[in-house]
């Protein structure tokens, strides 16, 4: 298998627009996939947590804290963007994050709680808002694009599910039996 499947087992994001549909579909999606997470690490113990899903990837634990690191930092984004005039948003680096030691050795039930909670308040903020609010936007500091609330949307479905697939698939070519 390529490092490109390994890396992206559902391919990679891609915006192809909007409608009240698709913003419904991918609230689900964001709403379901802490539980799919958690169902993908399920029965893992330190020594498949600290296995890499990749060559040169990260472990299965710095996937899970990163999932919740990049979904803090993404709820912040969708509220600056309600609340202020396409603001520029502040960058991290996410390599840098993923090597902190609470990343790479910390227990993955606290990230896995708080993306419970967190999925939880985001999916009410979003499903909330005005039709109108769905074009408000944030500016990106590395591409210096604005990205709307509806493309926040889709991309931070996509996200979940790919790294939920990262993990799945990892566990089918090791054979770790899934819950």
């Amino acid at each position: 298998m390529d490092l490109e499947s390994l890396q992206y087992p559902i391919g990679r994001f891609s915006w192809t627009g909007s409608t009240p549909a698709n913003r419904e579909e991918w609230l689900r999606v964001v709403e379901s996939t802490p539980a799919e997470l958690r169902k993908a690490v399920s029965g893992l113990d330190d020594a498949h947590l600290d296995t890499p899903y990749r060559p040169d990837g990260w472990t299965v634990r710095q996937v899970v804290h990163h999932y919740a690191d990049d979904h803090m930092n993404s709820y912040i984004r969708f509220k600056l963007a309600l609340t202020e005039d396409s603001p520029t948003v502040i960058a991290y680096s996410e390599p840098a994050w993923g090597d902190l030691e609470d990343a790479r050795t910390g227990p993955v039930e606290p990230s896995l709680t708080l993306l419970t909670g967190l999925h939880q308040r985001w999916v009410a903020a979003w499903r909330g808002l005005a039709p109108e609010q769905w074009q408000r936007t944030f500016v990106h500091p590395r591409s210096g694009k604005a990205i709307s609330i509806e493309q926040l949307a889709a991309m931070y479905a996509w996200h979940g599910r790919h790294h939920v697939a990262q993990i799945v698939a990892l566990r089918t070519r090791n054979g770790w039996a899934q819950a």
